[in-house]
């Protein structure tokens, strides 16, 4: 995996400070030993710093990263999954809720400047929690910009079909689904955040730091823009109804079944359809009819609005595009998904992407 992204100096200031915090809440003093090293086999880290007590040395290949949500732990969890064990998260704060996922269910190892950690190897256990930024409250990501509703549904064209990138605005607004108006100003936030390079003359905008952006989509996408594709759940009285399926004009399949399709290597534990919202009162209806489906906000199979109008991929006509199944596994928090949504980043994200 190539970098995806250049760390700022402010970055750097989040290590030496979480370094700093984990000496004086645990006693144990860290060193960075690496920055950006190139590691070979495909993975990819910001740094590796050496974790010294009396008579032994850890060391730990680190990820940099924002975190104000769960979601986000599961990015950085796949991120660091090259490395195993020594694999860990560096990042400016986490709750207590937070901090506690990361212990279970992701055995995702973490440092944050505040001096809560969780740390584990062979002789090493640290767990600290709850502590609080003092004065200020804790730095979290912002929602304008690219974590608009809007801003996602055309990001989401843009990844998924780059060619937008540079067409007339209502060719976006015919795939995203958004407003005319609002395309301008997508693009002109995206160009202040360094996503964009380019745009004074036609046809030369050029997308750029890929890594960062996706990163950015799939973290907001489960609660800026996931909630508002009127969500309905129901339970499946046949177990194996997905293999009967007839699915309703349209109808595509995301999640876990779209994973299983691309990659042969998850039994679906949910079923997630996007439908299309002007048909989707009567292919639900199909679907409650022909396979007994029974409402459940339990229940695991999810229904929800398909948001884009771009072409699906005549290869997977049945499918969502990568970048939403990816998304779709990640807020799962299942470890069993982790791995397959990192293959299906690099395997059918990353290189489906043109070069910057």
């Amino acid at each position: 995996m190539e970098r995806t992204r250049t760390l700022r100096a402010q970055d750097w200031k989040i290590l030496e400070d979480a370094l700093a915090a984990l000496a004086r809440a645990t006693g144990l003093k860290a060193a960075v030993i690496a920055r950006e090293p190139r590691i070979p086999q495909g993975a990819c880290a910001d740094a590796v710093i050496e974790i010294a007590e009396p008579g032994k040395r850890h060391r730990f290949f680190v990820t940099i990263k924002p975190i104000d949500r769960t979601v986000a732990l599961a990015t950085a969890k796949q991120q660091l999954a090259p490395f195993g064990g020594q694999g860990v998260l560096i990042t400016r704060y986490l709750t207590a809720e937070l901090a506690t996922q990361c212990r279970a269910p992701l055995d995702l190892p973490f440092i944050d400047t505040i001096g809560n950690a969780y740390l584990r190897a062979p002789g090493l256990c640290v767990f600290t929690r709850g502590e609080r930024p003092q004065g200020t409250a804790a730095h979290r990501v912002g929602t304008r910009g690219g974590g608009t509703a809007t801003a996602l549904r055309v990001v989401f064209a843009v990844l998924c079909t780059p060619e937008l990138l540079n067409a007339p605005y209502r060719d976006i607004v015919a795939a995203a689904g958004v407003a005319l108006g609002a395309v301008g100003w997508v693009f002109c936030d995206l160009q202040g955040r360094g996503y964009v390079m380019g745009g004074q003359r036609a046809r030369n905008r050029r997308l750029v730091e890929f890594g960062r952006l996706i990163e950015e989509w799939v973290t907001t996408y489960p609660i800026r823009l996931r909630p508002k594709l009127n969500p309905q759940r129901f339970r499946a009285l046949n177990p194996i109804w997905r293999e009967k399926t007839r699915l309703p004009d349209g109808a595509l399949w995301g999640g876990e079944v779209a994973a299983n399709i691309l990659t042969g290597h998850l039994k679906p534990a949910t079923r997630t359809l996007y439908l299309d919202p002007a048909t989707r009162r009567d292919g639900v209806a199909m679907l409650v009819k022909a396979h007994r489906l029974r409402a459940d906000p339990t229940g695991e199979v999810e229904i929800l609005d398909k948001f884009w109008t771009f072409p699906v991929d005549p290869r997977q006509p049945t499918l969502v595009p990568p970048l939403l199944v990816y998304a779709d596994l990640l807020a799962t928090l299942d470890p069993r998904n982790l791995e397959i949504a990192r293959w299906i980043r690099e395997e059918h994200i990353t290189h489906a992407l043109p070069p910057a």
